[in-house]
């Protein structure tokens, strides 16, 4: 019961409640006997304002309550006592739904801010009501999921870790047709079941759709009818597959949702669905699919990245990437855990490629590595970063050696660029790829490379110094990485003219405010009256990290690591540190959310937000970490003298 000095609750006319959810979704869309049965358990109680009707992790829930008259206010509080604010609730509106689903105490606050009256649904009603009608259950789930990604960065500021809260909800939102691994596989029902049990061990599947004489498909067999229908009945092998076989076989249209195709696999008590697309079955999909899906957690896509025995199982992986992000961005998480996830998911990738890749093509003449540039090489990667990778070898000691090195290290560039761009990795648009011979090259080169950069810093070379100081290992001889890194560090110390052209172009770039503070966007094109966040917002950040990272030798390469380690050595205060990472993150958190939509809508991401869809807070909050790089701004033009 809620947390208040009231001590009793008030039945009501049905009569009333009844009119009332005839008005109020979704119980609008049941039919009339059902909203009478839902009306008689129904009571009311009246809250004053300041009621606190649920505190965080301590209420348990017994109802739901729909707001018949007030308004709520839900937040969290963290342990310090700051106060999140995350909605306001209205007439019509509804709390406590979620916690009775999940089985758990309240998740988050929530407290009158006006005399407010409740109409009370008790839990063993509403759960009777969400298993049995589908319509409604989508509604409160998935009106979760919409309003947490609205909301989802506000948390920044706050807490390092959010408490669950609306769920992950893949199973309203993928479609059935989004997780059909293969195409379907065959077989003609005269055949026997020993060569049924052969073929689906060979190509690791379940299940065989059955053909009749006709040609058109008359049933099903799965390893599991192999099972019970022969083995334990102790039938021959040379039994044909058309006495096993389930018939006729269910079946679901590929742009049903995967919520209904569970559903149907419940309702009939079978483990496999045939999919549908325009009169032809495309595939097959089984409860296990949808479970992975349900739970789509970085685990199970981490066991099928390392199961994986071929370069080409590996391509449709990387697209599973945002339903992960989806996970992370519902449940809380800060921007940079979820740039880290996506990190450790795409590192998994590529080495178990370039595994396969080197088995493949045989031990390589020389030891080499793997270099990732970019925001790669800063682990801040979103869903479809370009490539920026390289090569570094070992220098050869003879010119047999180097010929060999060279023939091996372009034939596994090239293959692996392509592998990688089959994964989902676009080409960078720059070439910056270990397909280009100028970026595969000996560690010796490498240092000239990065020495000339140091020394003579020209336009060109400042942009170079944008994307290849940022590098990290990624597979192979890691000493190589590091030995480059700390050549750089001896280099810098001796000459550092060149991070005065960087700052210099650091600080031509102006903030996107107007005097009067209002937002510059593009003023035509595609992109007319939007704001390129990444370039505008996130690099002048990204920019400041790297050039004082250079100049005090910090081998981090991740922004909100350099950060760190520029206040923990005294290089910069650690509220400007507090500040910069706040800014920056908030607005990683906006193009997380910007980038998932436009996926989820058939769309190519990019980083143009439009500032008139913002509310008036999230506007505030994204011009005060504008104004956070205007201070990091004066900082550098403190440091170096650019004129």
């Amino acid at each position: 019961m809620p947390v208040n000095d009231k001590t009793g609750v008030h039945s009501v006319s049905p009569e009333v409640v009844l009119l009332f959810l005839k008005k109020t979704i979704p119980f609008n869309e049941l039919d009339e006997d059902t909203l009478k049965n839902i009306a008689r358990h129904i009571i009311i109680d009246f809250y004053p304002k300041g009621t606190v009707l649920f505190k965080q992790d301590e209420t348990d829930v017994e109802y739901v309550y729909i707001i018949q008259k007030g308004g709520m206010k839900i937040y969290l509080k963290d342990e310090e006592g700051n106060i999140t604010l995350k909605d306001f609730r209205g007439e019509g509106a509804y709390v406590g739904a979620l916690p009775i689903i999940q089985g758990t105490r309240a998740n988050l606050n929530v407290e009158t801010v006006e005399d407010t009256f409740c109409f009370l649904l008790p839990k063993e009603v509403f759960l009777e009501l969400v298993q049995n009608h589908t319509r409604v259950t989508q509604y409160f789930l998935k009106s979760f999921s919409e309003k947490f990604i609205r909301t989802a960065y506000r948390e920044l500021r706050h807490r390092n870790m959010v408490p669950r809260t609306e769920g992950t909800l893949f199973l309203f939102s993928a479609r059935v047709k989004d997780i059909v691994k293969r195409e379907p596989q065959f077989i003609e029902a005269g055949s026997h079941v020993q060569e049924a049990a052969r073929r689906m061990a060979e190509q690791h599947i379940g299940s065989l759709l059955v053909k009749g004489t006709d040609g058109q498909v008359t049933g099903i067999v799965t390893d599991k009818d192999l099972r019970t229908k022969v083995v334990a009945e102790g039938r021959s092998l040379a039994t044909p597959v058309g006495e096993i076989m389930a018939a006729p076989v269910a079946s679901i249209t590929s742009s049903a949702v995967c919520f209904d195709a569970l559903l149907s696999m419940m309702k009939q008590q079978i483990h496999h669905l045939a999919v549908e697309e325009d009169g032809k079955i495309i595939g097959v999909i089984t409860a296990h699919d949808i479970m992975v899906l349900q739970g789509s957690s970085p685990l199970y896509l981490f066991r099928e990245i390392v199961a994986q025995r071929s370069i080409e199982g590996l391509y449709p992986l990387s697209q599973k990437v945002p339903l992960v992000v989806r996970t992370l961005i519902e449940e809380g998480a800060k921007a940079n855990n979820i740039t880290r996830m996506i990190t450790i998911l795409n590192d998994h990738i590529l080495d178990r490629l370039l595994t396969l890749l080197q088995d493949e093509m045989g031990p390589p003449p020389l030891p080499f590595c793997w270099l990732l540039m970019g925001s790669e090489g800063r682990k801040e990667q979103t869903f479809r970063t370009d490539q920026d990778n390289a090569l570094v070898y070992r220098v050869p000691d003879s010119d047999a050696l180097a010929a060999q090195a060279e023939e091996y290290f372009k034939e596994f560039g090239t293959k692996a660029i392509d592998h990688l761009e089959n994964c989902g990795y676009p080409r960078c648009p720059g070439d910056i790829m270990a397909s280009n011979p100028k970026w595969r090259a000996s560690l010796e080169k490498w240092k000239g490379y990065f020495d000339h950069w140091i020394d003579a810093p020209e336009p060109q070379e400042v942009l170079h110094a944008s994307i290849f100081f940022d590098f990290r290992p990624g597979f192979g001889e890691t000493s190589m990485a590091d030995t480059l890194r700390q050549h750089i560090i001896d280099r810098t110390e001796r000459q550092q003219i060149y991070l005065l052209h960087m700052a210099r172009d650091y600080l031509s770039n102006r903030v996107p405010l107007s005097f009067f503070k209002n937002f510059i966007v593009e003023k035509n094109g595609e992109h007319k009256n939007k704001l390129d966040i990444k370039h505008k917002g996130l690099a002048p950040i990204v920019n400041f990290g790297r050039i004082l990272a250079l100049k005090h030798g910090i081998r981090e390469t991740n922004t909100i690591a350099r950060l760190t380690a520029l206040a923990d050595k005294g290089h910069i205060s650690s509220e400007l540190c507090s500040m910069a990472k706040d800014a920056y993150e908030l607005q990683m958190q906006m193009r997380f959310v910007h980038q998932l939509e436009q996926l989820e809508n058939g769309m190519q991401s990019d980083n143009y937000i439009d500032p008139g869809r913002l509310s008036d807070l999230e506007k505030q909050m994204l011009k005060d970490a504008f104004a956070v790089i205007e201070r990091l701004q004066g900082v550098l033009k403190s440091i170096f003298p650019v004129g």
